[in-house]
């Protein structure tokens, strides 16, 4: 209590300091907090980056785990980050003593990992930030309805239905709020979908309606959590497409491992052009929850017909080629740079 007692009385903790004065000088640097704990370098990314008001930027970066949040609407401080430990790729903060806490006033939140997983829930963190009001890219509001994958998918069945299949479609699915719920009556082969997991988790094959019933046993033993069904398509590869602001790419990934998920097993991701097609998909998605500023949009490519069906849209914490990562990640620094000013800045 101690920390946050100093910083709501306005005395800010000095750890961080020495990083913040000397980048400073006259000018009080913003604090960007960057949520990424798997991967890359922000300090070292955005070295140097200026508002266009001339304020440095000073970088935290950390994981949801590894946050403790604390926001009022009665004091000047009005939002404290306790920063457990920074992410292992990071560059830490000038002045920092190695397991020593942090605790900072974010004007500015970077997201690139997912809230909610299957072993974590982030969702309080993320709502502290939420009622702190706190500017981020993406912005807060959608990360929280990417929580939910159903909402989600909700969005892409309306912008099927104001687009039309022929533009912009989306593979048939069923939902459930429960095993009592579960009536699903499309085709088979399935594959079913237990909450809002990523990344190929709480998924699996269902291949009749003698399986489905001995999976809707194993779904009562999840009250709490709801399902989707939707029809398994025989591929010839899936295709992901990403928009970073106005910058677009489009890869094709194709399984050599024999596992139906690519994207647990081993596969071969190449670059392929991004079609007038595809840019229409990843524009429409952008619309989605108030705007994405990140996203990327999963398709599967059916084997026999070669048609293209959209999966799914993936929000802030889409993941980047690797040989592609660096030119990503000046795009997105250069986008994160438009937004800190845009939100940050009065006469920018």
């Amino acid at each position: 209590m101690s920390m946050f007692r100093a910083l709501f009385q306005g005395q800010e903790r000095p750890a961080g300091s020495m990083a913040e004065n000397s980048a400073a000088g006259a000018l009080k640097p913003v604090k960007l907090l960057v949520i990424q704990a798997d991967d890359y370098d922000w300090p070292t990314i955005l070295k140097g980056a200026t508002l266009k008001d001339g304020r440095p930027i000073v970088v935290y970066q950390t994981g949801w785990p590894d946050i403790g949040v604390h926001a009022d609407t009665y004091s000047s401080a009005r939002i404290c980050v306790d920063i457990l430990k920074f992410a292992k790729t990071a560059t830490p903060p000038e002045g920092y003593f190695p397991g020593r806490r942090v605790t900072i006033q974010p004007d500015f939140v970077l997201v690139r990992n997912e809230v909610k997983t299957p072993n974590f829930d982030g969702r309080n963190r993320l709502n502290g930030l939420l009622f702190a009001d706190v500017p981020a890219m993406n912005s807060l509001e959608s990360i929280l309805m990417f929580c939910e994958r159903p909402a989600v998918q909700g969005r892409l069945y309306r912008l099927e239905r104001q687009l039309g299949k022929d533009v912009f479609p989306v593979v048939p699915s069923h939902f459930c709020s429960s095993s009592r719920s579960l009536m699903y009556g499309y085709t088979f082969p399935a594959v079913v979908k237990v909450g809002s997991a990523h990344a190929g988790a709480g998924k699996m094959i269902i291949k009749d309606h003698r399986q489905m019933s001995d999976f809707r046993s194993v779904l009562d033993m999840m009250p709490d959590e709801h399902c989707m069904v939707e029809p398994f398509i025989q591929s010839q590869g899936d295709l992901r497409i990403q928009k970073i602001g106005s910058n677009y790419r489009a890869f094709k990934r194709v399984g050599i491992s024999g596992e139906w998920k690519t994207n647990t097993g081993t596969s071969i991701m190449d670059e392929v052009e991004c079609t007038e097609r595809y840019k229409k998909w990843a524009d429409a998605a952008a619309e989605m929850f108030g705007g994405l500023d990140i996203l990327t949009v999963d398709a599967i490519v059916e084997e026999e017909t070669g048609s293209e069906l959209i999966l799914e849209v993936n929000g802030t914490s889409s993941g980047l080629h690797p040989d592609k990562a660096e030119e990503d990640n000046t795009f997105i620094k250069e986008l994160l740079l438009q937004k800190m000013n845009a939100a940050l800045c009065d006469n920018c």
